[in-house]
Order: C-alpha cells, then sequence, then structure tokens
C-alpha cells in the first residue's frame, strides 16, 4: 500500500510541474491584470446607465472563475501532497484510499484546464448557436438529426451549460428536418466548434421491414453568439421580412402553440432564421435577430478572410464523403472523427453525450494545425 503512496506522489509533483505550465497556458498574470483594470472601470459614475456595463460584469466573472479554478487545483495539490507525506512518513495505510481519489480528481482537472488553455480564438469564450439539418435520405435522415439533437443537449446539460432549443420542425414520419439550439456558458462555442461539419451514421434500419443497413447524413452547423455585433453588422428594416405563425413542433413544453413564432428572411443573402419557443413575439424576435446577426458576421468575416480558423464559413455537402464523423451501430460499434482518427467503441455512451474526448482531441489537432503553418 506505501509503494502506492509512493506512486501517488510521482504523479502529484509531475501535476504540479505541469500546473506551474498552466499558468502561463492559461495567462493567469494577464488575467489578474486584466480584472483590476475591468473593476476600475466599474467605479465610473455613469458605469451602470453605459450599455456595455453587462458585458463588462460577465467578462469580469469568467476571467476570475479561471483564476479562481486555477488556485483551487494548486491548493487541492500541495494539500494532497501534504497528506501523502504524511501517509508515507508514518507508514498510514488509511490514507490510501483518500490519496489515491484525490490524484485522479487533480489530474482530471489539471487536464481539463490544459485543454481549456488551447481555447485562444476570437470567439471561443461566446456562446454557441448550433442548427441541425438532415440530409437527403428522408425519414432515415430526419430520424438521425434528432438523435444528434439528442446527442448534443445531453452534452450540454452534462457540461453545465443552458441548454435552450430555439427553433424546431417536425419530420415527415419522424425525427426533424431542422433544431436550432443555444448553449449558454462560457466557452460553449470553442468547445462546440468542433462538431461544425457533415455527421454520418450506419445502422439497420428501424424503418426497413426488410431489416437492410442504411447510411444517413445530417449536417451541423455552429456558430458563436458574437459581441457587439451592432457595431459591425448593419441591418436595414427594408432587407428583412418579418413574418410570425403558429408554433409546432414536439417540442413539448419548450414550444409555446400560440402564433408568437417568427420567420425572418434576409432580403440580400437569402438567409432564414426563425425562432419559436419563447413566450412572446418580441423574445422570440430577438433570438432570431441574434441568429441572423451571427450567420451575416460569419459571411462577413470569411469574405474579409479574416478569422477564418475561428468561423469557417464552408459550404457543407451533406453527403457521402463530406463528413468529419461516422457512427457505426452494425456489423461492429465505433464512432470515429475523420479528422483526428479519435474513436469510442461504447456507441450508446457517445449517442447520451459522451463528447469530451472527441473534443478535446479536436482542439489539440487544431493546436498542432496551427503550430504546423
Amino acid at each position: 500500500m506505501i509503494i502506492q503512496l509512493d506512486e501517488a506522489k510521482r504523479t502529484l509533483l509531475e501535476t504540479s510541474e505541469a500546473a506551474k505550465e498552466l499558468y502561463n497556458q492559461l495567462r493567469i498574470g494577464d488575467l489578474e491584470r486584466q480584472v483590476q483594470e475591468l473593476e476600475s472601470r466599474t467605479l465610473v459614475p455613469d458605469f451602470w446607465s453605459r450599455q456595455d456595463s453587462g458585458k463588462i460584469l460577465q467578462q469580469i466573472k469568467d476571467k476570475k472563475t479561471t483564476i479562481e479554478e486555477y488556485s483551487k487545483l494548486c491548493s487541492r495539490i500541495e494539500d494532497a501532497l501534504v497528506l501523502c507525506d504524511m501517509g508515507i512518513e508514518e507508514n498510514d495505510e488509511s490514507v490510501v484510499d483518500e490519496v489515491l481519489g484525490e490524484v485522479n480528481e487533480v489530474v482530471r482537472e489539471a487536464e481539463r484546464m490544459r485543454i481549456e488553455s488551447l481555447l485562444t480564438g476570437d470567439y471561443d469564450h461566446c456562446n454557441a448557436i448550433m442548427t441541425i439539418h438532415p440530409g437527403a435520405g428522408g425519414t432515415e435522415a430526419q430520424d438521425w438529426a434528432q438523435m444528434l439533437y439528442r446527442m448534443y443537449t445531453r452534452w450540454g446539460e452534462a457540461s453545465g451549460y443552458s441548454v435552450k432549443l430555439l427553433d424546431w420542425l417536425d419530420g415527415d414520419e419522424a425525427g426533424i428536418k431542422s433544431a436550432t439550439v443555444m448553449f449558454e456558458g462560457l466557452n460553449a462555442y470553442g468547445f462546440l466548434k468542433s462538431e461544425n461539419g457533415v455527421h454520418r451514421l450506419v445502422r439497420i434500419s428501424p424503418f426497413n421491414a426488410q431489416g437492410k443497413r442504411q447510411t444517413s447524413f445530417a449536417s451541423v452547423e455552429v456558430m458563436p453568439e458574437f459581441d457587439d455585433m451592432n457595431n459591425e453588422i448593419e441591418i436595414r428594416e427594408e432587407d428583412l421580412e418579418i413574418t410570425a405563425h403558429r408554433s409546432s413542433g414536439a417540442g413539448g413544453q419548450h414550444i409555446n402553440k400560440t402564433d408568437s413564432a417568427i420567420r425572418i428572411l434576409h432580403k440580400p443573402t437569402g438567409i432564414v432564421v426563425g425562432c419559436q419557443t419563447q413566450r412572446s413575439q418580441l423574445q422570440n424576435k430577438d433570438y432570431a435577430m441574434k441568429m441572423l446577426m451571427a450567420k451575416l458576421l460569419e459571411i462577413k468575416q470569411a469574405e474579409n478572410m479574416k478569422k477564418i480558423d475561428d468561423v469557417k464559413g464552408v459550404k457543407m455537402e451533406n453527403e457521402w464523403g463530406s463528413q468529419i464523423r461516422s457512427y457505426v451501430f452494425m456489423p461492429y460499434t465505433l464512432a470515429k472523427d475523420i479528422r483526428t482518427d479519435y474513436e469510442e467503441t461504447d456507441i450508446n455512451a457517445v449517442m447520451n453525450g459522451r463528447l469530451d474526448g472527441f473534443i478535446n482531441a479536436y482542439l489539440k489537432w487544431l493546436a498542432t494545425s496551427k503550430d504546423e503553418k
């Protein structure tokens, strides 16, 4: 048992060294200076009447959260080392389970923070807007799109994000024709940008009496909810065609069955967005405008060839050969990312929202790809 404590101490010392590197990777010193600067701005007399006061307070909160998480990690490592040393010196086997449990926790937390340090894009801290569309294939593809919707909402809820269904269109017989979801919380876009692309499913069709193997596709579009969009995007009222309609779909309690649903057509680009889950037309319009502005700014950034690594305005072909990830239910079970080669064999766990392995592998791959350029 004492051998286990020796191994635990070695792991803790390695994690302590990794934490020192994290200080620079997370730019803790810069964050502390930024918090002081932002807090000084809250002391001006007219701060609470300014339009950006809420944004500044959120920035302070987010930066403090990172600083506090790092400080807590360092404290946990130190405390675990003290307990480990006591156990070794006193030959006390009663502390082994506690030490080993804490070692697992701090190693996991250090790895999470290391992954977080890879979120260096200008928009990574933003909320994420995700839209899911089935590819060709009718009911099969529409059912697959709904399976992806369930997978992502489960991931979001398990990861501590506020998940809001904004728009939903039922499939013809099953599944969905589209769904738009907002993930609210720090770094939502930074993590979910890994999911932008076409997802391929291989399974025995539940809609085919002959039990044939079926391949289906669905596209997932992920955009950040941009900050300060009004300064960069001008939307003229005459360019908009806004229509109200009765909400529909299987959103259950999320769907308000009144004529409050909103569809907005942006005439110059042909972009159509909608929201039907809020309680009033005004709220639905507000969310729909956020989606429209996000799409327009995405186009602007792509046209200017700026921030292309952060916002990829790439047209996705929802078909064979364009997928980023495959999900196979037979003759074996496997979920594999085409870009990173990361894979999981427990397909049910993946469909229940276990996506962190794919997301982390993508962020590492993306960081390596940038370093090689």
